[in-house]
C-alpha cells in the first residue's frame, strides 16, 4: 500500500535534518582536529568531511548510508589535489523507511573573500546547477578558506544582483546547528535553496 504523501513529506524533512546533523558534526570534527589545509581543493576537504560522516555513530543509529564515487586509498599522500586523481567525490546520503528510499545531496565549493572567480563559480556551477535541476533535493556547502563569511556572501550577492537576479540573493537565517553561517536563497524554479558556509580560516597547521 502506498504511503500517504503527507507522511512521505514529513519523513523527507526528518531525513534532511539528520543529513544536516551528520554534515555539521563532521565540519566541527575537522575544525577541532585541524585536519583541513587552506590550500586544499574542495574535493580534498570533502573527502575528509565524508570520512568523519562515516565514523559518526549517529549514522549507524539512523541507518544512513553515505556514498562516494570512489573511496580514497588510505595510503595516499594527502597534498593539494590528492582527491582530483580519483572520480569526483559527492555527498550522497540515503536511507530506507517503510520501503521508501530517501536521498539527500550536498554540493561543495571553495570560497575566498577576495576571489571573484570562486564566487562566480559558486553561482554558475553551484546555485545554477540546482536551479536548472541538474542537482535536486540538496543544499550547497561553501568552504571558506580566506576572509569573512559576511563579506564573502556580500560578494556573491553583488554578482547575483549584477546578473539582475535580485530576488535570488542569499539571506542570513537562523539554524540551530550552525549559527551565523546559514543562508537561504529563493528561486522561482525550485523554491528555497539552503547554503551552509564552513569557515576554515582560523585553522593553522
Amino acid at each position: 500500500m502506498a504511503l500517504n504523501p503527507e507522511i512521505i513529506l514529513k519523513a523527507k524533512a526528518a531525513f534532511e535534518q539528520k543529513c544536516f546533523q551528520l554534515l555539521i558534526d563532521a565540519y566541527h570534527i575537522c575544525l577541532t582536529e585541524k585536519i583541513i589545509h587552506l590550500d586544499w581543493n574542495e574535493n580534498d576537504i570533502s573527502s575528509e568531511i565524508h570520512k568523519s560522516i562515516k565514523k559518526n555513530p549517529l549514522r549507524k543509529k539512523w541507518k544512513v548510508s553515505t556514498n562516494v564515487e570512489a573511496d580514497i586509498p588510505k595510503d595516499i599522500q594527502k597534498v593539494k589535489g590528492f582527491a582530483d586523481k580519483f572520480p569526483r567525490i559527492d555527498f550522497r546520503l540515503t536511507t530506507f523507511s517503510k520501503n521508501e528510499e530517501y536521498e539527500y545531496f550536498f554540493e561543495a565549493k571553495n570560497l575566498r573573500q577576495n576571489d571573484s572567480a570562486l564566487k562566480r563559480r559558486y553561482i554558475s556551477t553551484g546555485i545554477d546547477n540546482f536551479v536548472s535541476k541538474k542537482y535536486e533535493n540538496g543544499s550547497l556547502v561553501g568552504y571558506l578558506l580566506e576572509g569573512k563569511t559576511v563579506n564573502t556572501i556580500n560578494g556573491i550577492n553583488s554578482l547575483i544582483i549584477k546578473d539582475k537576479r535580485d530576488s535570488e540573493i542569499l539571506n542570513p537565517k537562523s539554524h540551530k546547528l550552525l549559527k551565523e553561517s546559514y543562508f537561504e536563497s529563493n528561486h522561482s524554479e525550485i523554491g528555497i535553496l539552503k547554503h551552509f558556509i564552513f569557515n576554515f580560516t582560523n585553522i593553522s597547521v
